[in-house]
C-alpha cells in the first residue's frame, strides 16, 4: 500500500541543500503574557487541564535545564519559553525555518530540527540561536541527546543523522530506515527510533549499526520513548487503515505488549509521566490519553484541546502538551506519586574530582541531589534515563545515590575517587 503522511506539523517542506555551517542569529525577543484559561473537569480522571496561548503552531516540546518548557512554533519560525507558571517567551533568528522536534542537549542549550530548511538549530536558554547545516541532513524531525555527548536526529529522507555540540555531522544509512520520525536514547545505551513508512522500529548504536524490527502489530508508529519497566513505548499512527494502538518493545526486539482501545485515535507523541504511566497526544479525537504499563487506558478530554501533538513530562511532575491547531500549550497534572528511581550503570566507574559521570537509569528526571559517597554533585543534565554530575571536590570512594521525588536509589558498585583534589 501508499503511506501517506498526514499534512500536519510534520509534512515535508522544499528543503534546501547546502554545506556544513554556522550562522549565530541576530534575535527578535518577544516577551508574552502567557494566558491562563483553566478548563473543566475532564471526561475521565477527574483532573484539570490548563491551556495557554499566544502561540503559533506549536509542535515539539522539551524539558529545558532552567526548569522551564521550551517548544517549537512551526507556524512563525520560533521557539518559545513557558515557565510551570505560564510565563511565555517568544524567540525568533535567522535560521529557524518548519522547526519540529526539540531536546534538551548535553551543552546546556536546547536542540532543535529545523524541517523547513534542512539544518539543526540550537538555542542557549539565554535565547541566542545557532544554526548548523550540512549534506547529512535531510528534511530533520525528531531528535534526542544521545549517551555519546552528541545529538542524533531522524531525516524523513530515510536516514540517521548525528551532530556533535560542535556541529559536525556524521550521517547514518540502511535499507531498512525508511520515513523514520520519533527518536529517543534507549537503557541499554543505543538509539531507538520510528520507521513510518515501512511499519518497524530501529535501533542504532553510537557506532553506527543498524537493526531494524518488525511485527504486524507495528502499524505506522510515531511516538517513541522509555518507559518506566525499562522497554521502548511507542505510539502506532496508522491512519490509512485506521489502527491506533500503543505498542512496546523491549531492547531485545521483542514486542511484547500491543494495547488498542476505542479512545486510542490516531495516536502521535508519548511520554513517561511521574506516575510510572504512558502519556500519549490522541490527534484524531482532540484528548491526551494515558496507560498504565499493564495497558489500563484512561482517556482525558478538555474543550481546549485541539489537535495536540508533542507531550513531555514537566519539572512540575506534569504532563505539558502542543495544541497545534488552536496555538496554545496544555498542562494536565498526574497523581501525586513519582515513580522510584534506578540506576542501571555508571561510566566511568573511577576518576578525580572534576571528571564527568554519566548515570543512566530509569525515572531520573527531576533528581534533587546526587552524592558521592555522602558529597554532593552539581547536576549537569538531568532526564528521564541520564543524569550528568562531575566528581565533586571532597569525595571520596563509596556509592553513588541518586534522590528524585519519587526516592533515593544507590550506583550497585562503588565509585574509586582517584584524586581527592583537582588534578
Amino acid at each position: 500500500m501508499v503511506l501517506v503522511r498526514r499534512t500536519d506539523p510534520f509534512s515535508r517542506r522544499p528543503g534546501l541543500s547546502g554545506h556544513r555551517g554556522s550562522i549565530v542569529a541576530v534575535l527578535v525577543i518577544v516577551p508574552l503574557l502567557g494566558m491562563i484559561v483553566p478548563s473543566a473537569v475532564v471526561a475521565a480522571g477527574a483532573v484539570t487541564i490548563t491551556n495557554y496561548t499566544g502561540i503559533d503552531d506549536p509542535t515539539g516540546i522539551a524539558t529545558g535545564p532552567d526548569g522551564a518548557l521550551w517548544f517549537t512554533n512551526t507556524g512563525n519560525n520560533s521557539i518559545g519559553r513557558i515557565t510551570p507558571s505560564g510565563d511565555i517567551n517568544i524567540y525568533t533568528g535567522t535560521g529557524i525555518d518548519g522547526p519540529s522536534g526539540i531536546t534538551a542537549g548535553p551543552d546546556g542549550a536546547l536542540w532543535f530540527t529545523n524541517n523547513g530548511n534542512d539544518s539543526i538549530g540550537r538555542i542557549t536558554t539565554a535565547g541566542v540561536v545557532t544554526n548548523y547545516t550540512g549534506a547529512g541532513i535531510d528534511d530533520p524531525l525528531g531528535i534526542t541527546a544521545g549517551p555519546d555527548g552528541a545529538l542524533w536526529f531522524t531525516n524523513d529522507g530515510g536516514s540517521i543523522g548525528r551532530i556533535t555540540t560542535a556541529g559536525v555531522v556524521t550521517n547514518y544509512t540502511n535499507a531498512t530506515v525508511q520515513g523514520p520520525t520519533d527518536i529517543t536514547a534507549g537503557p541499554d545505551g543505543a538509539l531507538w527510533f520510528t520507521n513510518e513508512s515501512n511499519d518497524s522500529i530501529g535501533r542504532i548504536t553510537t557506532k553506527g549499526v543498524i537493526s531494524n524490527y518488525t511485527n504486524p502489530t507495528i502499524n505506522q508508529p510515531a511516538g517513541i520513548t522509555v518507559g518506566p519497566d525499562g522497554a521502548l513505548w511507542f505510539t502506532n499512527d496508522d491512519t490509512f487503515l485506521n489502527e491506533y494502538s500503543i505498542g512496546r518493545i523491549t531492547t531485545s526486539g521483542a514486542v511484547t505488549n500491543n494495547y488498542a482501545n476505542p479512545s486510542i485515535q490516531a495516536p502521535v507523541q508519548i511520554a513517561t509521566g511521574a506516575d510510572g504511566a504512558l502519556w500519549f497526544t490522541n490527534e484524531g479525537n482532540n484528548s491526551i490519553g494515558r496507560t498504565t504499563t499493564t495497558g489500563v487506558v484512561t482517556n482525558y478530554t478538555d474543550p481546549s484541546i485541539d489537535t495536540p501533538f508533542g507531550i513531555t513530562a514537566g519539572p512540575d511532575g506534569a504532563l505539558w502538551f502542543t495544541n497545534a491547531a488552536n496555538n496554545s500549550i496544555g498542562r494536565v497534572p498526574t497523581a501525586s506519586r513519582f515513580a522510584a528511581p534506578t540506576i542501571i550503570d555508571v561510566a566511568p566507574i573511577s576518576g578525580a574530582v572534576g571528571q564527568k559521570v554519566v548515570i543512566h537509569g530509569l525515572n531520573l528526571a527531576r533528581a534533587t541531589r546526587v552524592t558521592f559517597n555522602g558529597t554532593q554533585a552539581v547536576i549537569t543534565l538531568d532526564t528521564f534515563s541520564k543524569i550528568e554530575v562531575t566528581v565533586p571536590r571532597g569525595a571520596t570512594s563509596g556509592k553513588i545515590a541518586v534522590t528524585t521525588a519519587g526516592g533515593t536509589v544507590k550506583s550497585a558498585t562503588r565509585f574509586k575517587v582517584t584524586c581527592l583534589l583537582s588534578c
